[in-house]
């Protein structure tokens, strides 16, 4: 109890330990009653009033899936430090249920024997660092320690890639057409029972992204961030494809299939040879289009280009190959960062005003609000 000196009673600890196997058994996660006497035979050799060494343990014993790690991170944040959303950054103010535990708890954002230089922590489910974050400063006027815990979060967002409908169709009980087949083998097999009405839907699948991002010298501020929110797309849905240009193309696809952000980060730069150079923004999407575009990798496509529009190019190469890549795709986002909040106005540079009449959607990027706003009406605006 707290203010004991002796510390809770050992059988305490065992009860709510075995109370979050319960918890997370009632969550739908596949728990044994072996699986919570390995976490409490986990815990005990190790420190049991130290949080960290609890989430490690029950990761370990109680999680078999990498798909039901986010929900034993919610359930964790919820059981033992009184989080009521995923989104909370601070313990609830009501008694938390883990008395006697610490308030926070720091995970690193990889495994044990993962981190390969920056071995910094995170909280779970958020960034765990001194410095405080404001999610609607623009990325040009944070500090380095700022941009890297930004980085983290933005390695966080949740993204769910827009969906298209595919003329295979699926059963759906709400569904507007009849599944006459399925009808007429009941029928056959069932010939005095009551006829049972089956409907059809057309099913979805995910719609392919393209990102064409600009890491020229004006966008030195924001190409980084831009790349991580990249990567995490990537990991979201594989149905991805990122590209880089300053003077030149290129693709860095196969760079961001790697579990380590930094590792990804680290490959990509490594394979842009014209990093922080100058911008040739209609040569490189003329680029796109002749060497991938037409060969499919567009069609269908919703394609999102993050560049401030700075072109040192001719307008009318920018204007020609805007106008032939909305013909290929789906749908075309500009994601420029000197909009800021007004996403209304066109920023007024040469570039913007050669590829605005074929721009769908003009999105912003200058900060961690504008990104996790894209993120949520992604699957809407794509």
């Amino acid at each position: 109890m707290p203010g004991d000196d002796a510390g809770p009673d050992p059988a305490e600890f065992v009860a709510r330990l075995v109370g979050f196997g319960h918890a997370l058994r009632d969550e739908g996660l596949p728990v044994g009653s072996d699986d919570v006497t390995t976490f409490c035979s986990a815990v005990s050799e190790l420190t049991p009033s130290d949080l960290e060494d609890v989430y490690w343990s029950g990761r370990t014993t109680l999680v078999h899936r990498r798909d039901h790690l986010p929900l034993y991170d919610e359930v964790f944040r919820r059981y033992f430090l009184g989080h009521r959303a995923p989104a909370d950054l601070e313990p609830a103010a009501a008694e938390p249920i883990a008395q006697g535990l610490s308030g926070t708890l720091n995970v690193p954002d990889s495994e044990p024997g993962d981190q390969t230089g920056d071995d910094r922590p995170m909280v779970l489910g958020r960034q765990a660092s001194g410095v405080e974050i404001q999610r609607d400063k623009r990325f040009a006027e944070c500090t380095p320690d700022e941009l890297a815990a930004l980085r983290r979060i933005i390695a966080q967002v949740r993204l769910e890639p827009p969906r298209r409908r595919t003329r295979r169709r699926r059963r759906d009980p709400s569904g507007a057409r009849l599944d006459i087949r399925r009808m007429a083998r009941d029928a056959m097999r069932l010939s005095h029972a009551a006829p049972v009405l089956h409907r059809l839907t057309r099913a979805e699948r995910a719609r392919p992204l393209v990102l064409i991002l600009d890491v020229s010298g004006s966008m030195a501020d924001h190409s980084r961030n831009l790349l991580q929110f990249a990567y995490s797309m990537r990991r979201a849905a594989q149905k991805v494809e990122v590209f880089c240009f300053g003077t030149r193309l290129t693709r860095i696809t196969p760079a961001l299939d790697r579990r380590n952000p930094d590792d990804a980060m680290k490959l990509a730069a490594e394979r842009v040879l014209d990093w922080d150079g100058g911008t040739q923004i209609g040569a490189s999407v003329d680029s796109f289009i002749r060497r991938w575009g037409r060969k499919g990798l567009s069609r269908g496509a919703t394609v999102i280009i993050c560049s401030d529009g700075l072109d040192r190019g001719e307008p009318a190469t920018l204007a020609d190959a805007m106008e032939r890549l909305g013909r290929l795709c789906h749908r075309i986002i500009w994601m420029n960062p000197l909009a800021g909040d007004d996403v209304e106005t066109l920023p007024n540079t040469l570039g913007m005003a050669a590829a605005a009449p074929h721009i769908d959607s003009l999105e912003s990027g200058h900060d961690l609000d504008s990104l996790e706003r894209f993120a949520a009406k992604l699957a809407d605006v794509g």
